[in-house]
This record gives structure tokens, C-alpha cells and sequence, in this order.
């Protein structure tokens, strides 16, 4: 039925819109022609990269919501509409008024690139201005973070197994009283390598999630410095950056030492409350007995809106990240209607706010769902795709976690895919998109990326992109893309969706995963 109505669609709609699409002669069949149209219209200038709380997220979230019942999909949200609102606090620090310099015992005074070569981590009660001496405490493991009180501790920033992670390092400066952090980057860290300028330095919460300050603490600086910076701190001391960082790399032992410097930081954060939508819609289910079962499917609709400014771009369009897989969403609801589709489990389409300030709209979402939490069947979520080459692997995030890995793996040996683990956990996917707050709260879920194996053309493109346009302005509607990839990869998710939905057994998070509760084990 599929393949009749897209001979159809590519008569009698490709011809009239040709004219005012710069790449439909790249795109091959009407079901992904329509699809890149919905993303052109979500990612383009005049929708201003969809900052969460943005009057421009505004726009595009009641283009959703337009879209979704134009497809014949009812309400989901609050007071039945197809909004749910989402209370959230903002801190930001100036990206002009913001100051870092470091002082030199010589007296050289070095001015630091506020978001192209260091930035913060804003929080409420971070004191206008903090200086203090500069120590390096190699991996800022507990053992190397003693005689730290009133320094800024300076860290080698490493992602890897087996060394302090970012909070552990946190942890240890707040025991030691240090005035501040700084984790340098490890530009050894190829599988995700560090990437500056930064957008902005922004804290979003929810509302609910903030906290007063209280009035005899202060919270701990913490920053983030990028490896060719760190080359200018330590002058004065025996020991030379790109040595250390080298060292860093391996997972050798570093030494301890004080830098014999200052550093100096001056803030003007601003703040503000916002309230932002998720876009809620339904198709209920068939099935009178499944029907009362929910298989969530969902894409975070949120960008980065305007930032720092990158070969002369400032927007930050968020093309693949994450406008295309709303546009799915909205193309497999269009899809349904069409072809007088209604699988046996209801089917609750997401489109999800605040996901690039920490998973908020999910988290809320889950907190708060505007269906009976206990009928959320599964989860299946939209994010971290790239189809810019052929697709014969997909990773799937929490493959083995969850009985979806089973159904996954069955669809993709229909379409010549193999759904693969993960095989780089230090990257922390899992825990970076809309499914983690699912799983978390013990609903089955699952995500996807295009796979390839090491040494590939396929892993040059996917680094390339990695280092180039993820969270940049050049994730826009010009970059490359495989549309015959994409193409495949949507057909994929139908079939997943539909299979999810039609099972008569519930899907379950496994007895052996760390996501069972303990009933479940």
C-alpha cells in the first residue's frame, strides 16, 4: 500500500513544488520528498533555531500542532489542547559583560575567550567576581585533591572508564573547598572530539527542580577550557601542555603542581523564567483491550536558536538536530491518515521541548504525563540520526535492556540492518536524549544511531559531522545528506512503530537491566 501511494504522491505533488525546493532533484520517492519539505519548514532562517522559550519555538510548536491535526490526530495536552506548558528557570552569564583574565606572577595580565576558549557553567549565586591562585591536580582524582582550599583547581577533562568523571571531579573540589574548577579538554577523546566555539553559557531548569541559595553557601565555579588555552597557562612552571595532555590521552599517571598564576573571573549573569510547550497529539488505538496502552514515539523540537558566531553564522538552525525527526513524526501521522491506518495500541506522537538545556520536556513530561503513567507501554525516540551514508548498521541505545531490542532486531534483519549495542559508552549517549527520563522511570524504550564499522568512509562522515556541525550553525539545510539513507532509516521506524503497537505482548524492560525495578529482576 506503501509503495502505490508514493507512485501517486511523486505524480501528482513533486512537479507543482519543484520549483521552490533547492533539493528535490536529490530526493527520490513523495514519502521523503514530503518529509524534507515538513524539515525545511521547521529548520529554515525564519524559524531561528527554536530556542527553548523562544518566540520562535512558540511558532514552530503550533506548526506541529497544526500539523498533527491536519493528520487527524486528537489533543494530548492540557485542557485539551495539544500543548503541555513546561515551567523552567534560565541563568546566563553576559557573553560580553563576562570576563575571564589570568594574572601572571610576573604580571602579564592574558585575557581569556569567554565561549571560544572557556566557558561556565552559570548557577544562581555564582559571586560577581572570584580570583584565585591556580593549581593542577592531574585527573583530580581524591587522592591528588588535598591543600586545595581557595584554589581554582585545574583538571584534565577526561570522559574515559576508570578515571574520575565530571561529578566525581566536582565532588572532590567541594570536599577540598576549592574556589573554582577548571576541566581542560582531552583532544585525545577522538570518538566525540571537544568542539568550540560555545553557543552561549546557559542553565536551564525546570521549575520545580530549582532551588533557593542558601545564604551561607556559595556555589562551586566550574568551567571548561579548551586545550589550545591551556598551552598559554603554564608558562612559568617545568612542564609543557601538549606533554601533559598527551599523557592525559593514554591514561598515564599526571603530576600534581601549582601554576603560578592567577585567575580571574568576572560574571553578569542575567535571569529569567520561561514557559515552553511540548506538542502532545494521539491516534487512539484499534484495539479495544490495547487501546488503553500508549507507545509514546518522540523528537525533541527544540534548537539552539542564535548564538556565537561560526565563519559568519550565528543561527543555529538544528537541521538534522533534531528538526528532521519532528518532520517524521509529522510525515508518519500524514502517512497513517492517508492510507487508513489505526494500529491496535494508541500511538502518542511527542514533540519534546528543552531537550538541548537537559532533557527537560521529557522529564517533565514523564513527571507529569497527560496520560495514566502506568499505560505507557514503550518509548521510542527520534534523535542523534544522521543519514549521511548508506544505512546497513544502526546502533540502538538500550538494545538490550528492553524486549524492543528483540522487536528492533527482528524489523532490521527484514530490511538487510543489523541494530548493533553501543559500542562507545564513554560518549554517553544513552543518558544525552528524550528516552533516558523513560527508562528511568521504568517505561521500555529506544533509540537509534547510524552505525559503521572503524576505518570506514561511513565513520570519516560521521566524525566529520561530529566535528563540524553538531550544536553549530552548519546543522543546517544545506549540509550533505543521504537521502536514500534517510529514506530507508524512515520505512525502518514505520515498521518499528507498527510492530511495537500490533504486538499483543506489552513490551518490558528485561530482569537483568539496570533500568528493572526490583520486582522486575
Amino acid at each position: 500500500m506503501r509503495l502505490a501511494l508514493a507512485l501517486f504522491l511523486l505524480v501528482a505533488a513533486v512537479p507543482a513544488v519543484a520549483q521552490r525546493h533547492p533539493r528535490d532533484g536529490e530526493l527520490h520517492d513523495a514519502d521523503t520528498t514530503a518529509w524534507w519539505h515538513t524539515t525545511e519548514a521547521l529548520s529554515n532562517d525564519a524559524m531561528e533555531g527554536r530556542d527553548t522559550g523562544s518566540a520562535a519555538y512558540q511558532r514552530a510548536a503550533e506548526y506541529v500542532a497544526d500539523r498533527f491535526h491536519k493528520a487527524g490526530l486528537s489533543p494530548a495536552g492540557e485542557h485539551g489542547s495539544y500543548f503541555q506548558s513546561v515551567p523552567m528557570n534560565q541563568i546566563e552569564a553576559d557573553p560580553i559583560a563576562s570576563l575571564f583574565t589570568l594574572l601572571r606572577s610576573n604580571g602579564d595580565v592574558v585575557s581569556i575567550g569567554f565561549l571560544t576558549q572557556i566557558t561556565i557553567s552559570p548557577m544562581a549565586g555564582l559571586l560577581p567576581d572570584t580570583e584565585a591562585p591556580l593549581t593542577f591536580r592531574g585527573y583530580c582524582g581524591k587522592d591528588a585533591m588535598q591543600d586545595i582550599a581557595g584554589k581554582i583547581v585545574v583538571c584534565f577533562g577526561t570522559q574515559r572508564s576508570g578515571l574520575p568523571s565530571g561529578g566525581e571531579r566536582v565532588a572532590n573540589a567541594r570536599a577540598g573547598h576549592a574556589a573554582g574548577l577548571v576541566n581542560v579538554d582531552d583532544p585525545y577523546f577522538s570518538i566525540e572530539p571537544p568542539r568550540w566555539p560555545y553557543a552561549y553559557a546557559r542553565s536551564v531548569t525546570l521549575a520545580s527542580e530549582s532551588a533557593p541559595i542558601k545564604p551561607e553557601t556559595t556555589p562551586l565555579p566550574v568551567m571548561r577550557l579548551s586545550a589550545e588555552a591551556f598551552t598559554t597557562w603554564l608558562k612559568g612552571t617545568p612542564y609543557h601542555a601538549a606533554s601533559l595532555l598527551e599523557t592525559g590521552g593514554r591514561q598515564q599517571p599526571l603530576p600534581s603542581f601549582d601554576i603560578p598564576a592567577r585567575l580571574h573571573i568576572h560574571l553578569r549573569l542575567g535571569t529569567r523564567t520561561l514557559s515552553s510547550p511540548n506538542v502532545l497529539a494521539v491516534l487512539p488505538g484499534s484495539d479495544p483491550v490495547l487501546r488503553d496502552q500508549y507507545v509514546v514515539i518522540a523528537a525533541h523540537l527544540d534548537g539552539y536558536g542564535y548564538g556565537t558566531s561560526v565563519d559568519g553564522d550565528a543561527l543555529y538552525n538544528g537541521t538534522l538536530d533534531d528538526a528532521a525527526y519532528v518532520a517524521l513524526l509529522i510525515q508518519f501521522a500524514d502517512d497513517l491518515k492517508r492510507e487508513h491506518l489505526q494500529p491496535k495500541r494508541s500511538i502518542l506522537f511527542c514533540a519534546f521541548t528543552g531537550e538541548e538545556k537537559g532533557l527537560l520536556g521529557s522529564s517533565w513530561f514523564v513527571e507529569h504525563p497527560t496520560v495514566p503513567a502506568s499505560q505507557l507501554a514503550a518509548d521510542i525516540n527520534l534523535d542523534q540520526l544522521r543519514p549521511l551514508f548508506p544505512l546497513h548498521i544502526l546502533t540502538a541505545l538500550a538494545v538490550d535492556d528492553t524486549t524492543l531490542g528483540a522487536t528492533a532486531r527482528k524489523v532490521g534483519a527484514s530490511m538487510d540492518i543489523e541494530i548493533r549495542p553501543d559500542r562507545e559508552p564513554e560518549r554517553g549517549l544513552l543518558r544525552r536524549a528524550d528516552h533516558y527520563p523513560f527508562l528511568r522511570s521504568g517505561v521500555p524504550a529506544i533509540g537509534f544511531i547510524f552505525g559503521y564499522d572503524p576505518g570506514t568512509d561511513a565513520e570519516t562522515r560521521y566524525r566529520e559531522w561530529y566535528r563540524v556541525r553538531y550544536h553549530r550553525p552548519q546543522d543546517d539545510l544545506t549540509q550533505p545528506v543521504d537521502f536514500d539513507a534517510a529514506a530507508k532509516f524512515d520505512h525502518f521506524f514505520y515498521k518499528l512503530v507498527e510492530a511495537v503497537a500490533d504486538d499483543p505482548k506489552r513490551p518490558a524492560i528485561l530482569p537483568e537491566s539496570s533500568f528493572a525495578k526490583p520486582s522486575q529482576k
